[in-house]
């Protein structure tokens, strides 16, 4: 009880006022401005206490200040449940805590708070740097948690301790990783708050969305293949589809006859891999068309589009097949293909008397009218660009006979409105075109800037057929990349530029490292343990069994830690054993030698209290410290020790 209650030193305090600092400032951008400013003026209020050797303020005080920070968090927040407001107030108390450190169980206390904010950093961010950041507080916290109990200690030689003891602790705490029954849900199980910004396609379509989408270097998914890669020319990844449109946006449209099964037969070989889908808050997933199955707790739309169960808000993996050449909706239902024809009633008059002319010349003949429209686009000489202008009223006229420069998602459009104004069903479909294989890892990794939109129409016997109306104008977008398919001159997204090597270089080994964080650590699900122990001879491993492997393990582990600290107590130096039996004899009459005391400091002190043993103790000691700390002992020396040792009797 003495010891919680005795007061803070200043050597403690620095410690606890560092380790706060540390925990708090990379959530400092997760927290308003406001609490960020009140936390510093309370560690610099804290700092000057300690340099001055101040009083502390009254509790008073700081009881308002608790009220008024936690009034604040409510009225930032309208409520102090939740991740931020939780984390917000952590900070509140953190930061005023300081102001109250008196006994030694108060900074325990705090040492508490700062392990909760380290784990609170997890909450906003799991990246490679956050994990890293995270461990070197974890050691400063306790080290801090040392100092509390004992602070004579230099800096150096207690951040070495700590380190020693997290050291000892790392093989429980990758048994505990491994074999630890895992939970279905992401690795920190709090939810990510409902209005979490997420990026990615958009379930509207208008001219320049996808333009805009496309400047960005941000991930979207990435996927592993288990034979070759396909070429780059097959690589769509199908995911919203559009069919309804209102002269200007295109939407999708939420159908409720959604298939537990594909309802469509493959032809040729399939194509096996394996999707790291990153949150975008949407149900949509994305899959190579079309889609042979479907991932556990999904479905397929009527218009083919696999969909979730629940917003993907997590780093979701999942296994997907797929048919490079299937035959799908041959016999579609009328209702869906009335939505493939609607058009508004007025706009894009000069687009209209073209697709009449289809008409008029092929009739009901879909595909001589799909050819038709190929041949049209071709011949208008349009211009792929990351910049195209704003468009009015008549958004396809204007791109088609005026401007004649857009990007994806205007070729798409003007080509499914032309097919529907001749008569033909058509509709959008958005998704991602490409992607890029890291030859580190082999893992194709599909970023934002392959965002990409296409056409798709319904001809009689052949079902729905994909038509790129984006490869008639610019094949290269399709056959090689973003890069190679704008004009000179366009600015491009960072990483999707080809002329710098080194950074390529660069990009794919941090992509590797990134993905294999994001595989084996953050995606450690129930399913990636379970084949981790399969491989490891376990057939069907549960929660006993995995349980009394845990046991063993860690008992083990102890075991070795126990062999080897009684190993090294066991390589002690022989003069330093010497030193030990001397001492503890005159520890039996009350004169104990503290570590951190010197030989002839104690010397001197135990003379003082044994003033009849004084030389020999002298002697002793003194024998001793040349030993220790001298240039190199004499032969004999060792020897002469013990024996001087053996005949002392206090």
């Amino acid at each position: 009880m003495a010891r919680t209650n005795r007061p803070v030193s200043q050597r403690q305090a620095w410690w606890l006022l560092a380790t706060a600092l540390a925990a708090s400032l990379p959530l400092a951008p997760q927290v308003p401005l406001w609490l960020s400013l009140a936390a510093g003026a309370a560690f610099s209020w804290r700092a000057a206490l300690t340099w001055r050797q101040w009083h502390l303020p009254p509790r008073w005080l700081l009881v308002l200040l608790v009220i008024a920070g936690t009034v604040g968090v409510f009225l930032q927040y309208r409520t102090i449940v939740g991740r931020t407001p939780g984390i917000a107030l952590l900070v509140v108390f953190l930061s005023l805590k300081l102001l109250e450190l008196r006994a030694a169980r108060d900074a325990v206390a705090t040492v508490l708070l700062c392990y909760f904010l380290v784990l609170g950093q997890f909450l906003f961010t799991q990246t490679i740097p956050t994990a890293l950041l995270a461990c070197l507080t974890v050691l400063i916290t306790t080290a801090t948690l040392l100092a509390a109990s004992d602070d004579r200690p230099q800096p150096q030689p207690q951040l070495r301790h700590a380190g020693l003891m997290l050291a000892q602790a790392l093989p429980f705490m990758l048994l505990l990783f491994l074999l630890f029954p895992r939970v279905q849900g992401p690795l920190w199980g709090i939810p990510q708050d409902r209005f979490s910004a997420v990026s990615g396609l958009s379930d509207t379509m208008s001219p320049g969305s996808i333009a805009l989408l496309s400047q960005s270097d941000a991930i979207a998914f990435r996927a592993k293949f288990q034979g070759e890669v396909p070429p780059q020319s097959q690589l769509y990844w199908r995911g919203p589809v559009m069919p309804s449109f209102d002269g200007r946006t295109w939407r999708v449209r939420q159908t409720l006859g959604a298939y537990a099964e594909v309802p469509y037969d493959g032809l040729g070989a399939a194509v096996d891999y394996e999707v790291t889908l990153e949150p975008h808050g949407k149900f949509w997933l994305f899959a190579l068309e079309l889609p042979a199955t479907l991932p556990p707790d999904s479905a397929l739309t009527s218009d083919y589009q696999p969909i979730a169960r629940q917003a993907v808000r997590n780093r979701m993996r999942y296994t997907q097949r797929a048919w490079p050449n299937a035959i799908a909706g041959v016999n579609e239902a009328q209702g869906v293909l009335r939505d493939a024809l609607a058009l508004p009633r007025d706009g894009n008059p000069r687009t209209r008397a073209v697709s009449a002319s289809w008409r008029a010349q092929h009739g009901n003949d879909g595909a001589a009218i799909l050819a038709a429209a190929e041949t049209f686009f071709s011949q208008q000489l349009l211009i792929y660009t990351l910049n195209p202008p704003l468009l009015g009223g008549d958004i396809v006229d204007e791109f088609l006979f005026d401007s004649k420069r857009g990007f994806c998602e205007h070729f798409a459009a003007a080509f499914v409105f032309a097919l529907r104004a001749a008569g033909v069903p058509a509709r959008v479909v958005a998704g991602y075109q490409g992607g890029e294989v890291n030859p580190v890892d082999g893992y194709l990794v599909v970023r934002q800037y392959d965002a990409h939109a296409w056409a798709e129409a319904w001809i009689a016997g052949r079902g729905w057929v994909r038509i790129d109306p984006t490869a008639i104008s610019a094949p290269s977008r399709i056959n090689s990349n973003l890069a190679a398919a704008v004009p000179a001159g366009e600015e491009l997204p960072f990483l999707a530029r080809s002329d710098l090597a080194w950074l390529r270089e660069l990009r794919y080994r941090l992509d590797a490292v990134t993905n294999g964080w994001n595989q084996w650590v953050l995606g450690y699900n129930p399913q990636r343990q379970r084949d981790l122990l399969a491989g490891l001879g376990m057939k069907e491993p549960d929660w006993r069994s995995m349980t009394a492997i845990l046991s063993v393990l860690c008992g083990g582990v102890m075991l070795g830690l126990t062999i080897w600290i009684l190993r090294n107590r066991l390589r002690v130096d022989p003069a330093f054993a010497a030193w030990r039996r001397f001492t503890a004899r005159l520890a039996r009459r009350g004169i104990v030698w503290q570590p951190w005391e010197g030989p002839l400091a104690f010397a001197q002190r135990a003379a003082g209290q044994a003033p009849r043993h004084a030389q020999s103790i002298g002697e002793i000691a003194a024998l001793y410290a040349r030993m220790r700390y001298g240039p190199a002992p004499q032969e004999g020396d060792l020897v002469r020790l013990k024996q001087m040792i053996a005949a002392f009797h206090p």
